[in-house]
């Protein structure tokens, strides 16, 4: 479970459309308005309106998406409700993969039909890449907080949420703090998702340790400090979780999204008695991206899956998974909300940290000269 996330471009011309063909893929219908192809619309509107996109799409016939686990802010019902809708086929691919395999994935299957549409990526993948992406605007555009999209739309913020410690209560006493996984009741039980140089939710872990022991998002040794003296202690395992592990219980405790967490929860009952905390002296959170691949093979549809990710039924599907839709507040002042899923929500009550970007980028220079050193 090393899904990349950290609290988730330029349109492509005749060439790319030419690969496209040559990949065996219908060319993209050209928009009725304006004879845009799909490949370089930003915006349904460009490209003839949001019924010529859907049609489109369905010529095509097919999505490639990456990295999205089923579990994982409810993207396993949030495709099978696309395909329902549209008719066409989501082929997802490595759903464990990280944000730096999307991208790394796009590279090296440039040209071909199986190279992802999409991506859904942290924000320091996303602001490294962006000459892989191309710009696109969902017909909900203003909605999304300015602070949350590139301006042009190479990439937005899709849902976010808060860091969390997940754990089972039958093998583990409740933590209330991040310093209490140093004590001896959690020897060989603590486990990050993902390596925090490569895996958005992994970064939001180390952020969340400096936060409670001391740090700041303006310096998050401690947090890094805080790993290292969990290994000594003979705390920290090195295994990636996953669901299996978890129920196997081999992973007791999981530093992990609260979405992420929180699904557990659900798909657990009667297995393990899996809760989640957030603490209240550490919580930081953070927002995930959407972008398009300027190279997609499925064009129309890469933009149709933007479409519907950010309809209200895409976000409360988002909601329904225990994540915080990109759109909630707007959705909550229009009234269409999931109110009773919202009130799902873990609790998240205290001080709430969201690094800026010179914050991550600071934090990310700190990780690649520290991290393996302190775990290693």
């Amino acid at each position: 479970m090393t899904h990349t996330r950290v609290l988730r471009l330029v349109g492509a011309g005749a060439a790319a459309l030419a690969l496209v063909a040559a990949c065996g893929t219908p060319p993209p219908k050209e928009g009725a308005a304006s004879g845009t192809p799909a490949a370089t619309a930003k915006s349904a509107a460009e490209f003839g309106g949001l019924e010529e996109l859907v049609e489109a799409a369905k010529a095509e016939g097919r999505l490639n998406v990456i990295a999205l686990p089923p579990d994982w802010a409810n993207y396993g019902a949030i495709i099978s409700a696309f395909e329902a809708k549209y008719g066409i086929e989501v082929d997802s691919a490595q759903p464990d993969a990280s944000s730096q395999d999307e991208i790394n994935a796009a590279k090296q299957l440039k040209g071909g039909d199986r190279a992802p549409d999409v991506f859904d990526l942290g924000l320091n993948v996303a602001l490294a890449n962006t000459d892989v992406f191309a710009p696109y605007q969902v017909e909900t555009w203003a909605d999304i907080p300015d602070e949350l999209k590139e301006p042009s739309g190479l990439h937005y913020g899709d849902y976010g949420g808060f860091m969390s410690i997940g754990y089972d209560a039958s093998k583990v006493p409740a933590p209330t703090s991040v310093k209490d996984l140093l004590k001896p009741e959690y020897q060989g039980k603590v486990a990050l998702n993902g390596d925090p140089t490569q895996a958005g939710a992994a970064f939001s872990g180390v952020v969340m340790a400096s936060l409670g022991n001391g740090g700041s998002a303006d310096d998050i040794a401690p947090g890094v400090e805080f790993f290292a003296r969990l290994k000594a202690a003979g705390n920290f395992l090195p295994v990636d979780p996953s669901p299996a592990t978890i129920e196997s219980g081999q992973t007791p405790v999981v530093i992990d999204w609260d979405y992420t967490n929180a699904a557990q929860t659900a798909k657990l009952a009667g297995k393990v008695d899996w809760k989640v905390v957030v603490p209240r002296d550490a919580q930081v959170g953070a927002y995930y991206n959407q972008a398009v691949n300027k190279d997609a093979p499925h064009p129309a549809a890469a933009r149709l899956w933007q479409e519907f990710l950010y309809s209200d039924e895409g976000q409360n599907l988002y909601l329904g998974g225990l994540s915080r839709p990109v759109r909630m507040d707007a959705m909550a002042k229009a009234g269409t909300l999931d109110a009773a899923a919202a009130a799902k929500l873990p609790d998240t009550g205290g001080e709430q940290v969201f690094l800026t970007q010179e914050q991550s980028d600071k934090a990310k220079q700190v990780l690649s000269a520290s991290w393996a050193r302190a775990v290693g």
